[in-house]
């Protein structure tokens, strides 16, 4: 039992203990000689699978026979779309050698999925590797199809081609970099006993965070952090349809509860893509200083106790927003005291790695630099924050943007 659990860490990263519980309990083994089939493409099946010992190969029809498309070792897990879509096996899986396979059900994934945003960021961290093995193996033949057309002249054309498609897609990211940087605010709403401070830092030419104040009434603002799956252009589009959607329902005076379910019904009708954002939204009055907001899959915010010196997690239950039917946020309140600070931060904070040892910067240490530093001004904090950052990864490059968002309670 001690191997599934380091298998499950391995393949999803690290789980609180409750979630690593419930999956070493729910987790079936299953044993498959070599030579055998695992899965058949086509075949609906609602197991996710993880690979506890031996090899696997994965091959898909083609209109020339099959088409090797890869391989998978221990730690890695395959059958996530099938069970995420409840699509049909996309390729026929085949034991390279005696595997050990560790089955995780729809259900069981499901309910980690909407308690463990790390879990689904592991998943897709897998989907895009497998994309990205695909195109590979594509991006081969190509070139080998291309070698054997000739020389001189066609290759010539494919040049200038390739140039004008480079140049298109330099334009391209220069369009849709303007995009994000248009939809991040450049100032926000001055109002009473609070303000607010925010640090973006893409890890490429443009990212895929969110974060707003935005100016509701008199009274209330809604405060926002989201990150889309993806990176480039498509999720800078899909993130400037997200504000618009947040900024929208936020002025129809609606519960936090009630704006999220919006939100995601409309990504669900807008989006064709496999694409999602996680979020926190909340709505302060500013004047009560009281707070409602819910979490749909995103990391738990840091909230900082000014009168005791600790620090606390914002962790209400709920699931990322605009991929799969049936959302599940709650709504939980708090009260601001003078001092009290809410620390909102996309993955790029968290999973910076430092060199040389590949360690994770880690929640703790986040929240371990607020406690220290949570009586600053909120500028100064977010500044603290990355410089901490910063130290810590030691010239590693950024695996992820980097996004902060700062609320004090004056």
């Amino acid at each position: 039992m001690d191997d599934v659990r380091v298998v499950l860490e391995l393949a999803l990263g690290l789980l609180p203990e409750e979630d690593l519980n419930v999956l070493t309990k729910a987790v079936t083994i299953h044993e498959f000689k070599a030579g055998s089939i695992i899965c058949r493409e086509g075949e609906l099946e609602p197991v996710f699978y993880i690979i506890q010992e031996g090899k696997v190969a994965f091959t898909k029809k083609m209109d020339k026979g099959e088409q090797f498309l890869g391989l998978k070792g221990r730690g890695e897990f395959f059958g996530e779309l099938g069970v995420i879509d409840r699509a049909p096996r996309a390729a026929t899986v085949h034991a390279i050698s005696d595997c050990d396979l560790l089955g995780i059900h729809e259900t069981t994934l499901d309910t980690i999925l909407t308690r463990n945003p790390s879990v689904a960021r592991a998943i897709m961290r897998g989907i895009i590797r497998s994309v990205r093995d695909t195109d590979q193996i594509t991006i081969a033949e190509l070139q080998l199809k291309n070698d054997e057309l000739g020389r001189t002249l066609n290759n010539l054309r494919t040049a200038q081609a390739e140039l004008l498609r480079r140049e298109r897609m330099k334009r391209d990211l220069e369009i849709a970099a303007q995009v994000h940087q248009s939809i991040l605010p450049l100032a926000f709403p001055e109002v009473t006993n609070f303000e607010f401070a925010a640090i973006a830092r893409p890890a490429r030419e443009i990212g895929g965070d969110l974060y707003d104040v935005i100016s509701i009434d008199a009274d209330n603002v809604g405060i926002v952090m989201a990150d889309a799956s993806g990176k480039s252009v498509q999720a800078a589009i899909y993130m400037a349809i997200v504000r618009a959607l947040f900024l929208s329902q936020a002025h129809a005076h609606l519960s936090t509860v009630e704006i999220a379910h919006r939100v995601h019904e409309l990504l669900l009708r807008v989006s064709t893509a496999e694409m999602f954002v996680t979020a926190f939204y909340a709505n302060l009055n500013h004047r009560t200083r009281q707070m409602s907001y819910v979490r749909g899959g995103h990391d738990r915010p840091v909230y900082f106790h000014a009168n005791s010196g600790q620090t606390s997690l914002l962790d209400p239950p709920g699931r990322f927003l605009g991929l799969l039917p049936n959302l599940i946020v709650e709504e939980h309140w708090l009260t601001f005291e003078p001092g009290d600070v809410l620390v909102c931060y996309s993955d790029g904070a968290t999973d910076a790695v430092r060199t040389g040892d590949g360690q994770l910067y880690g929640l703790e240490r986040l929240r371990d630099i607020v406690t220290r530093e949570g009586h600053q001004p909120a500028k100064a904090l977010a500044s603290l924050i990355v410089e901490d950052i910063d130290r810590f990864r030691a010239g590693e490059e950024q695996p992820d943007d980097l996004t902060l968002l700062v609320t004090k309670a004056l």
